[in-house]
């Protein structure tokens, strides 16, 4: 029997703030896992500390919420473990670039086939509103009695340079072009990363819907002016294709130069996407062929009798003291 969107729902209480953009990249997660038609039991959802922390909780799928900056790890591990599972990480801006940034730079130079999420407020919003790594430098939010004094990391650019093959940008009020992101990252064979722009009602009072709206802009009670515009509507590429001269280098620099803009006009969408690099998965499968077919996940680790296939005594002898 076809899912609905509906079986991915929980029935546990969701306890984030009104008008908080968690809600809309649930949303669009439960949409795009309902349009891909996988089993519930296939997909994994990984989280770490913060308000996106409890994003597992309200998904009808297996949820693993681990440490502060840690999902990455952890949603390696599973991926590798057992490739043919549907991984998606989800995590704040703090927990992915503060505690989690070593983790976010090895996840890119490997290229599992999985996806990221981070919902990106510019602030830590489980912890009162402390300046998070996105944050711009000079911009003083409610709970912060001075200016941010620290630079910010533009989540794009770092993703681009660490060998992320899937690098995207979604906005968390418009949930079905989000929805359409990540169901791309899904299907994209590698690491793919989408950083969601995602206001934080109760400690950002600086990027609100409003001020993404471009609502501060409605001049004598006309018509807003949006910041957050479509890639695709201005006729973007964020495609590598070397046998039509778009090669890597030519296409991240394109798109690092898109990942700057911000402030009046702020992009959305597919900025860079490589499906020339081999996943980590295939690089061991060249060095394993049998790791496809066999991964470690559906290995026997005992006998029958409950016996372990492997034999390690000699091993506990030499560490016995």
């Amino acid at each position: 029997m076809a899912l609905k969107l509906a079986d991915y729902r929980t029935e546990v209480h969701n306890d984030w703030c009104p008008g908080c953009g968690d809600f809309g990249i649930l949303s669009a997660v439960q949409m795009a896992l309902a349009e891909t038609g996988m089993e519930l039991s296939d997909t994994v959802v990984v989280s770490g500390i913060g308000c996106s922390g409890k994003t597992p909780h309200y998904i009808n799928v297996t949820g693993i919420h681990t440490l502060h900056g840690r999902p990455l790890p952890f949603a390696t591990g599973i991926k590798l473990a057992n490739p043919h599972l549907n991984v998606i990480a989800v995590g704040g801006d703090g927990d992915g670039l503060g505690i989690g940034a070593g983790h976010f730079v090895s996840a890119g130079r490997r290229n599992v086939d999985m996806v990221y999420i981070i919902h990106d407020n510019g602030v830590y919003g489980l912890t009162k509103g402390q300046a998070s790594p996105t944050l711009k430098l000079g911009t003083k939010t409610k709970s912060l009695n001075f200016p941010n004094i620290t630079s910010n990391v533009n989540p794009l650019i770092l993703a681009m340079a660490c060998g992320y093959t899937f690098v995207a940008r979604g906005y968390s009020f418009n949930v079905q072009h989000l929805k359409g992101l990540i169901r791309m990252a899904i299907e994209h064979r590698g690491t793919a990363f989408i950083d969601v722009l995602q206001p934080c009602p109760t400690y950002n009072d600086i990027n609100t819907k409003e001020w993404y709206n471009g609502e501060d802009r409605a001049e004598g009670g006309g018509r807003a002016m949006p910041r957050v515009y479509t890639l695709e509507s201005r006729g973007y590429d964020g495609n590598v294709d070397t046998e039509k001269g778009r090669d890597a280098e030519t296409v991240m620099l394109e798109a690092m130069r898109k990942a700057t803009e911000w402030g009046d006009a702020i992009p959305i969408g597919v900025f860079y996407r490589n499906t020339e690099i081999p996943t980590y998965e295939d690089r061991i499968s060249a060095r394993i062929p049998e790791y496809m077919t066999v991964p470690p996940a559906k290995q026997n680790i005992r006998q029958r009798d409950g016996t372990p296939v492997a034999d390690i005594s000699s091993y506990m002898d030499e560490l016995s003291v």
